[in-house]
């Protein structure tokens, strides 16, 4: 369910209506039980639409198998320290470690680097330019709804946006995020310092929870989250573009020949980017094909 707030929305319901039904995609008004959960003299209306949930777990299964299927090499528990290009040039060359093999160096005519949050770590061990991004410490808390909410998920859209959605992996539960206490920490990189490891930050990082500032906060709009009880929360390092702070937008970025040619840089902030980068890389090959 979409919620518009009343005092914060940049919309009105009527227009966010209008705006679905331009676009084509479903949108009904939620039925009266469902609108008697939220606080009325906050939200506008409350919407019905069709949102997907998915199982990271059985997601990752599907992609492992696939991997396996094709007869890709993978390396787990390995670390991508450096590339550059061959002395024959012919090649580029990867420098990587793992635990059992301290040093070991791969030959390849095209290197995509796809390591999200390690993006620069690559490139600054490589000594090319960094690119601009913008890390943020992120918990996202585990919860088990009251019964009027299991199963439900909801987005209140602008202001104090938080949201809540089953998690397949864990069921009972959803997580509940919000945008002013989800991130714990930010920083960003665009060159003027040390490029910092996010995924060490993330690891020393104090794992205090915000979930009583996020239950307090969210339950002024649906009264019955103030019952709802935290079992668990997920921490990991979400990495934007800082363009994005202007609209939440999750664009793909693609940099070919960064630094190096046949290196490619590649990060997608949302799942379905598995599916966009492929026609953007194919864009990208047919562009150099021209020219």
């Amino acid at each position: 369910y979409y919620a518009i707030a009343r005092q914060f929305s940049k919309v009105t319901a009527r227009q966010y209506l209008r705006f679905f039904e331009r676009v084509g995609s479903p949108l009904t008004p939620a039925r009266p039980e469902i609108q008697r959960l939220f606080n009325s003299h906050l939200i506008e209306a409350v919407f019905q639409v069709t949102e997907f949930a998915f199982d990271a777990v059985r997601l990752k299964n599907r992609l492992w198998a696939d991997l396996r299927t094709c007869g890709v090499n993978v390396r787990l528990n390995t670390r991508a320290r450096c590339v550059s290009r061959s002395q024959s040039d012919k090649y580029l060359e990867v420098r990587i470690e793992s635990p059992e093999q301290p040093g070991e160096t791969l030959r390849a005519a095209h290197v995509y680097n796809c390591t999200y949050s390690g993006i620069n770590q690559l490139l600054t061990g490589s000594e090319l330019p960094i690119i601009p991004l913008k890390h943020e410490l992120t918990e996202m808390c585990l919860v088990k709804m009251p019964p009027e909410l299991a199963g439900l998920g909801v987005t209140l859209m602008c202001g104090p946006f938080f949201s809540f959605m089953p998690f397949p992996p864990r069921p009972g539960l959803h997580t509940l995020s919000h945008v002013r206490y989800t991130p714990h920490a930010f920083w960003i990189e665009d060159g003027s310092s040390r490029c910092h490891d996010p995924y060490q930050a993330l690891e020393a990082f104090p794992r205090r929870s915000h979930f009583p500032h996020i239950q307090r906060d969210a339950q002024r709009y649906i009264p019955a989250l103030g019952r709802c009880s935290q079992i668990d929360s997920i921490w990991e390092v979400k990495t934007i573009l800082p363009r994005s702070e202007l609209d939440d937008g999750r664009p793909i970025l693609l940099k070919p020949d960064w630094g190096l040619q046949g290196l490619t840089c590649i990060m997608g902030g949302k799942i379905d980017n598995v599916y966009d980068v492929s026609q953007a890389l194919e864009a990208d090959q047919d562009h150099h094909a021209i020219r």
